[in-house]
């Protein structure tokens, strides 16, 4: 049912796209005229959505919302169907956010501005879509149009090893997605009508040995997204050569995209799989933590180190998602939401430091926070947000997570028990990285200099003390480094804001989604109960300890499998 008449979310995806074609035609010469318009038009999009979820989304409801389908390819089932529910609706606001802010905070770019801004529309509009699409083969076009502008911009405005890392980029995602186009054929073509839409696929009955192939390929494909170990060596590498606002566009929405697809369609549309599949999943996700955290220590990259950071956190999501807990699966999403906001601003206050510095190694860096106290302050805050600081959002997300595998009846408390400690091990190593960066970025890295500071020329100065940039000693007042700018400071103020609004009262976010993952929980717990009891020599109790209640019978997508 489309909202008032007025198909809300067509709007809200083809706003960016038609949008960005008229950029070509600008009377625009030096670019400022672009810049203007580019960021209108993410405001407006991101005001219209807000507005659509305000006055049109229904928290309480397990089923999709603002429905709009338009027959596309009749002979092949294939529609023009978009909606929202619980899953969705949430992480389409975070895309919007981050996407606008990202615009923003390329507001200096002069290398081709009419390309850049036009590439970065068009992927505005391929995020909202792939988060919003209710057609499997709709799902997948918007999938394979994000990558193209994310190619582009990396190739074209990254670091030296830019082309490297776009087609290593664009080589992985682009191969795993075969897996998801396969899967979406075999849904499709099963069973007596051949359909693409979400809600008819989530009605099939598959053959247990066809959902775990479906499972399995699904997981490759949203694997690599997410960035699981071992799909995951894209990731560092883009990063480190990505532009600052590219880099908060990967970590802060695409990364989300493999977290939504194997809640949209691993856990609630194969959810008989998702049971073979769960302890797999909690492994994962702890390799993932304990990996990515240990290979941070390594990287003299600033960028690198984030991104390695960022292969930690997305370990949490897949602990939730595995956990058969209501307090884990929400926990997941609002993981997701958490890190797509810490992530941004991360990277974004690294490519205000990069602009400064020139540089993004680190050993080259130290003692700038004399002369940066407001990007110092504002880096600091993102880190604490990182490593779980409470009244962060950080910290409620993983502690949710937490909870939810701890108390999980379904896997035997050995297995918790182990799982929680490997994860625990991951928590105590991320405030050592992320300190220790902080340290030597900002204090002294014990480089050897090339001046001598106490020389006659400078002890009578009024200063304090002496600035020194890598092996460039200067005065505070000498220094060419400004502190952060007003456009700057609004930027990291917005994700920072949210952060701790998240951090001390949750349910601004949980309440978007929590009916939506209990619904989807219950489900995945049927499915165990049911094959718990057919088939007990599969759960061996080392690992499964199937004794527990029968849940309550929640609707899921308004469909009872």
């Amino acid at each position: 049912m489309i909202a008032d008449g007025f198909p809300w979310l067509t709007a809200i995806i083809l706003l960016p796209l038609v949008a960005s074609m008229l950029i070509p035609v600008l009377p625009d010469k030096e670019g400022k005229l672009v810049r203007w318009y580019a960021l209108g038009v993410a405001i407006a999009d991101f005001i219209l959505m807000c507005y659509t979820f305000w006055k049109h989304y229904d928290a309480s409801s397990t089923t999709f919302q603002l429905v709009e389908k338009y027959v596309w390819l009749p002979q092949l089932g294939v529609s023009w169907a978009v909606s929202v529910d619980g899953i969705s609706a949430p992480l389409v606001l975070l895309a919007g956010l981050v996407t606008t802010l990202s615009i923003f905070a390329a507001w200096q770019v002069n290398l081709k501005p009419r390309l850049f801004y036009f590439l970065m529309l068009v992927l505005y509009s391929a995020q909202i879509g792939v988060f919003v699409a209710q057609d499997l083969m709709l799902f997948f076009i918007m999938w394979e149009l994000e990558l193209v502008p994310v190619y582009l911009l990396v190739s074209i405005w990254g670091g030296q090893k830019r082309r490297y890392a776009a087609t290593k980029f664009l080589l992985y995602t682009a191969a795993a997605s075969i897996f998801i186009l396969v899967a979406g054929l075999a849904m499709a073509l099963y069973g007596d009508n051949t359909t693409f839409d979400i809600v008819e696929l989530g009605a099939k009955n598959y053959p247990l040995a066809l959902e775990l192939w479906l499972y399995a390929g699904l997981l490759i494909a949203f694997g690599v997204k997410l960035a699981i170990f071992p799909f995951h060596t894209w990731l560092p590498d883009a990063h480190g050569e990505a532009s600052a606002p590219v880099s908060m566009i990967l970590a802060g929405v695409l990364l989300k995209m493999g977290g939504y697809g194997l809640i949209r369609l691993n856990l609630e549309m194969l959810s008989d799989a998702h049971v073979y599949f769960a302890p797999a999943l909690a492994t994962l996700g702890v390799i993932n933590i304990i990996y990515g955290a240990l290979n941070s220590f390594a990287q003299t990259n600033m960028k690198r180190r984030l991104a390695y950071s960022s292969i930690s956190h997305m370990g949490f999501v897949l602990l939730g998602i595995a956990s058969f807990t209501d307090v884990g699966v929400s926990g997941a999403m609002l993981q997701m939401l958490s890190h797509g906001l810490i992530a941004a601003v991360l990277f974004f206050l690294a490519g205000v430091t990069y602009d400064r510095t020139h540089t993004m190694a680190m050993d080259n860096m130290g003692g700038i926070g004399q002369v940066m106290p407001k990007v110092f302050a504002l880096f600091t805050a993102g880190a604490m947000a990182s490593l779980a600081l409470p009244g962060m959002s950080g910290f409620v997300s993983e502690l949710q997570v937490f909870v939810g595998v701890t108390t999980s009846d379904i896997y035997s408390a050995t297995f918790c028990t182990v799982m929680v400690f490997l994860a625990a091990v991951g928590v105590i190593l991320t405030p050592i990285y992320l300190l220790s960066m902080l340290r030597q970025v900002f204090y002294g890295t014990g480089a050897e200099l090339n001046c001598d500071i106490n020389n006659a020329a400078l002890e009578n100065q009024e200063d304090e003390g002496t600035v020194c940039f890598g092996t460039d000693c200067l005065l505070p007042n000498e220094a060419v480094y400004s502190d952060a700018r007003p456009r700057e400071v609004f930027i990291a103020a917005c994700f920072l804001v949210l952060i701790i609004s998240f951090g001390v009262y949750p349910k601004l976010a949980t309440q978007m989604y929590d009916v939506k993952t209990v619904a989807v929980n219950n489900q995945v717990r049927q499915s165990y109960i049911q094959f718990a009891q057919a088939k007990p020599q599969i759960f061996a109790k080392r690992l499964f300890s199937p004794q527990i209640t029968e849940p309550e019978t929640v609707p899921v997508l308004g469909i009872i499998k």
